[in-house]
């Protein structure tokens, strides 16, 4: 008899998850009830598989409200009824308008409007009624209703549990309004009645109007949600409208492409092909790989560049569709980690394209495959964050700085006993992990066979792409494989690269051999030393450090390094062991002889998630579902641990029960947890050493045009300073900004690279594209008035450029120019840009001879460009001294005191076991070289980090597998000359 039950998914106004709504409604005896949360349809499928176990019968509808009025719900009588409410739901989200006041009458769903006394002014619908509360019944008395009679039905809305609850509700509120809990007013919350009430008790309410209860009762039990239950797959079904169809093309281009990859006598990869081709079509995975064949088919077409990963790459017939660039053959990937019959979740395909490029291919999937059948898959963000305090903090009206201090770990045991923070915290604990808010998933993709609203309403959120409202658990449980369109910026990094070698040297790069790169002696060499900014994944400092600690100069032993560098195997002591053994594989101890057997190929360490898989088939006797489940718990993709802790029994009873020695089992397992949430697959870590070697092959053949194209995308690991420190040390002469010559981005022309306007701050961004477009369309600018007549700009705009020397072009000083700039624009009026019909020329005055230095243009650099490119920041420094030893010479002075000098880089903070901060720092010393330092916790709180700029070090030089590092033992910035500007 509940036509109005909200759960959670009515955000920040329903407090109880599906689960407690289904426990607290067959506690009151609830035999069927409709969930209509505001204006979302997000939880009704999650509600129909939990009604249906718990032996209610549930029935979809959703609340249509605008700002804070509720205007109707809507119950759908059946599936069809679903998506009429979602389809009106999904019209007004995309197309931005609001909900009106009544609604055309639905076919299969019924439109109950609030009851409000005399608001019936002309006759229902068929499925149209009123809903009245029982608070309300007494307006009723003494009315003539027989012409509503058959109308009214019963309307208990259900918002929380209890009464604690309903206070939970009010900060909920709060935290939405973002308003103090006394501002709160009726008309922003629910009801504290909004709740189930006993069983017989809402009978019993409504005892002097039984026909009431009659049109309710049959209105819901008319209703029924008549969906498939059990396991169904919604995807699009057939690429080709056939299935047999779908078979033939699938094979046809499998064999074209195995051609293509392995020639035509290469017997094993036929024969993998063939199995794999065979599992594909029993599993009904035809349509999946042709959809994904087509999207590569068309980013090919249109020259995108796209890197395909994640275990899709441990398929041949990926592979051969060019779906993604990784050998399974060459790596010993099992397709069985991608696609088996046992698997019990769908497999998917993660697609990179360059962060420019990756909206338009998913523009083409909704074109080609439908708007009614296409969508961007959603995510659900939770309250699970201490920020949360902040917001209950703020709806209590608490000052910030007692809110701040509620948030400090260091004062938790002053907060333990507090009053206030109890309270807090109280609410903390109920509030966290409730859903906050829809979003957007990075980049997944469905695309179904039916139209997506039977089983959502689509949001529009700011990316302009229909979206689902439940995100990818939910997607997978329902039967849908996702398609992964994602975007990174390395990707980008290569396109623009290649573009930019073919415009400056007239040379076109096949970036695709990748074969060829992985064995030149000069990339390997670049890998072996860590010679790699700008690089896509092996930039950083961690990593660079890790290339040289392990001699890379191979892929192998590069896809290795790519999952070893991630935290949990960092963490877990195995990046050592794996370093150790590599360098003495004859001296590896194994745990055990499964672990030999399995683990020789990367020295008794589980470096990939396959290896973690393999070791608790074969050494706990674990079957390929625990296997499977285990993955997926190591990966993050389920929305709690408890599968993944269930398997901790069933891999300990296994390898007991196989006679295997308990401290070996604890040490293995030991060593299976800790992957736990951070190992790659090693398909993952093969497409990206394949990335790598691309990024590497473009830095050492064609720096310049290389370390552009990063500058252009936005850089990488490093700030932009750096990676413009790199063009030049790549040979390029590197100039300021001119508005004659400069474009929005970098540009490079032989050896000369050019910064663009879009790196000087403050500087609008309509003047960052008109400056060159104007260029462009009429030529350079002659002068200062010219420019500023054909530009428009205004004083403050045209200062900026002077001062960064972007109008240099016109002879003149920085001071004359601004002098000149401020007569002609300092008293308000600005120039109109039009043709003249007479031009007549400025007065000119003379002026005394002002002239710039190369510290105030520094000065200016530093300010508007964020570094100094006429003079280095070691240029700025009142002392003259660079230190007593250089980055080139640091490994002959290991267990030595050392004094440098290094430009600050960047910094790392982590916490040791006791909870201790510590850094790791990355410096250039005055010959533009890279060393690093460690800071332990006893000196860091003494000698702190103080941002960018350089820095006096005394420390002890440490080697590790011959990387030299320096242990901080003081640390202090060091000041640079006083800026003239100030004077």
């Amino acid at each position: 008899m509940y036509l109005n039950v909200h759960s959670q998914y009515s955000l920040r106004y329903g407090t109880m998850s599906i689960e407690k709504l289904i426990k607290e409604a067959t506690s009151r005896g609830v035999t069927q009830m409709v969930l209509t949360d505001i204006n979302n349809s997000t939880g009704i499928m999650e509600f129909m598989r939990a009604c249906n176990k718990s032996g209610i019968k549930p029935i979809g509808g959703v609340e249509f409200r605008r700002n804070k009025q509720l205007l109707y719900i809507g119950v759908a009588k059946d599936k069809e009824g679903m998506k009429e409410l979602n389809d009106f739901l999904t019209e007004h989200n995309l197309e931005q308008k609001e909900l009106p006041d009544k609604v055309k009458p639905f076919k299969n769903a019924v439109v109950i409007y609030p009851y409000a006394g005399d608001n019936v002014t002309e006759p229902l619908g068929e499925n149209e009624y009123l809903g009245i509360r029982y608070d309300e019944l007494h307006s009723l008395h003494g009315k003539e209703i027989n012409h509503i009679k058959d109308k009214l039905l019963a309307l208990q809305p259900v918002f929380v549990a209890d009464r604690l609850e309903y206070r939970l509700h009010e900060y909920l509120r709060g935290v939405d309004l973002n308003t103090l809990l006394t501002m709160i007013g009726p008309e922003d919350k629910c009801s504290s009645t909004d709740i189930f009430l006993p069983a017989g008790e809402l009978e019993a309410r409504f005892s002097k109007y039984t026909f009431i209860l009659d049109n309710t009762r049959k209105l819901m039990d008319s209703c029924r949600m008549n969906y498939a239950e059990g396991k169904v797959h919604l995807n699009r079904k057939t690429f080709t409208g056939s299935k047999n169809d779908d078979k033939a093309l699938l094979e046809k281009l499998a064999m074209g492409g195995l051609i293509y990859r392995y020639g035509k006598n290469n017997k094993e990869a036929l024969k993998k092909v063939e199995n794999e081709l065979k599992v594909i079509n029993d599993l009904g995975y035809c349509a999946y790989f042709l959809i994904t064949w087509d999207i590569i088919r068309y980013s090919m077409s249109k020259g995108y560049y796209h890197v395909g990963r994640g275990s899709g790459a441990n398929s041949a017939v990926a592979f051969c569709l060019r779906i993604t660039d990784v050998d399974p053959l060459e790596l010993d990937l099992y397709f069985e980690r991608f696609l088996n019959a046992q698997r019990t979740s769908p497999p998917d395909f993660d697609i990179d394209y360059s962060w420019d490029e990756r909206e338009d291919v998913q523009d083409y999937i909704f074109k080609r495959y439908g708007k009614d059948h296409t969508a961007l898959l959603g995510t659900m963000s939770t309250f699970k964050d201490r920020s949360i305090i902040r917001e209950i903090g703020k709806v209590m009206g608490l000052p910030k700085a007692e809110i701040e201090g509620f948030t400090d770990p260091a004062k938790a045991t002053e907060n333990r006993n507090n009053p206030t923070f109890e309270k807090i915290n109280a609410i903390y604990e109920m509030m966290k992990e409730m859903p906050n808010q829809r979003s957007i998933h990075a980049g997944g993709v469905l695309i179904s066979e039916e139209p997506i609203t039977y089983y959502t309403a689509l949001d529009l959120p700011p990316k302009g792409m229909p979206t689902v409202q439940w995100d990818m658990y939910e997607a997978e449980v329902i039967g849908y494989d996702k398609y992964d369109i994602l975007s990174q910026r390395g990707i980008g990094h290569i396109k623009e690269a290649v573009r930019l070698v073919e415009e400056n040297q007239q040379y076109k790069i096949d970036i695709h051999q990748v074969k060829t790169f992985m064995n030149d002696a000069n990339l390997n060499n670049k890998l072996k030393s860590g010679n790699s900014i700008g690089c896509f994944y092996i930039e950083s400092p961690a990593m660079r450090q890790l290339l040289t600690k392990l001699g890379c100069e191979n892929y192998l032993t590069l896809v290795a390094a790519s999952s070893i560098i991630r935290p949990g195997v960092a963490q877990s002591g195995m990046m050592k062991a794996y370093i150790q053994n590599f360098h003495k594989p004859d001296a590896v101890e194994y745990l055990h002889p499964v672990m030999k057997e399995q683990l020789e190929d990367t020295f008794g360490v589980m470096v990939y998630q396959e290896d973690v898989i393999k070791i608790c088939i074969h050494y706990a006797g674990m079957d390929g579902t625990d296997a499977d489940i285990l993955r997926r718990g190591m990966s993050g993709k389920y929305r709690s641990k408890i599968e993944f802790n269930k398997l901790v029994e069933k891999f300990h009873e296994g390898a007991k029960a196989l006679g295997r020695p308990q401290a070996i089992t604890a040490e293995v397992w030991r060593q299976v947890f800790s992957f736990a949430g951070y190992s790659f697959s090693k398909a993952h870590s093969a497409s990206f050493a394949v990335e790598s070697y691309q990024s590497l092959h473009l830095k050492t053949y064609y720096p310049r045009e290389f370390m552009v194209a990063v500058l252009n995308n936005y850089g990488g690991f490093y700030t932009r300073w750096l990676y413009v420190h790199e063009l030049q040390k790549a040979g390029a002469k590197v100039h300021l900004p001119c508005v004659n010559v400069s474009t929005s981005g970098v540009s490079i022309k032989g050896n000369d690279a050019y910064l663009g306007l879009i790196g000087v701050q403050g500087l609008e961004n309509r003047f960052i594209e008109l400056i060159p477009d104007e260029v462009k369309r009429n030529g350079a600018f002659i002068d200062l008035e010219d420019f500023v007549k054909r530009t428009g700009m205004g004083l403050e705009q045209v200062i900026i450029l002077i001062r960064v020397g972007a109008l240099r072009f016109t002879g003149k000083s920085k001071k004359t120019l601004l002098w000149e700039v401020h007569m002609m624009l300092g008293g308000k009026v600005k120039p109109v840009n039009h043709a003249e019909l007479f031009h007549l020329e400025s007065k000119h005055y003379m002026l005394p001879e002002l002239i710039n230095t190369k510290l105030e243009d520094a000065y200016h650099e530093l300010e508007l460009l964020g570094f100094p490119l006429s003079l280095s920041m070691f240029d700025l420094l009142k002392t003259p001294y660079r230190g007593d030893v250089c980055t080139d010479n640091l490994i002959q002075y290991v267990g030595q005191t050392v004094k440098m000098v290094g430009l600050y880089v960047c910094e790392k903070t982590v916490h040791t076991k006791n909870n201790k901060k510590m850094w790791f720092g990355t410096f250039l010393d005055a010959d533009g070289n890279f060393f690093d330092t460690t800071h332990f916790p006893n000196s860091t709180p003494t000698y702190p980090f103080r941002g960018k700029g350089c820095y006096l070090i005394l420390g002890k030089v440490v080697e590790d597998f011959g990387f030299p590092s320096v242990e901080v033992i003081r640390f202090a910035k060091l000041p640079i000359v006083h800026n003239p500007v100030m004077d």
